[in-house]
């Protein structure tokens, strides 16, 4: 998934606060593609909302 795709899916979460969680190593875990692009994959995506349903 692309971040933007992410963003979507979050229900409008804004880019910064995307890249703040990333920051704070609290975002889902992705790679950062030679063109510096990062992707997500959509099993660690689902995971990490997982995780956060459990949480609450």
């Amino acid at each position: 998934m692309t971040v933007d795709q992410v963003l979507v899916e979050l229900g409008g979460v804004s880019r910064r606060t995307f890249y703040r969680w990333r920051e704070l190593g609290s975002a889902p875990s992705g790679m950062k593609l030679p063109n510096g692009e990062i992707r997500i994959w959509r099993s660690d995506f689902a995971s990490w909302l997982e995780s956060l349903r459990e949480a609450a």
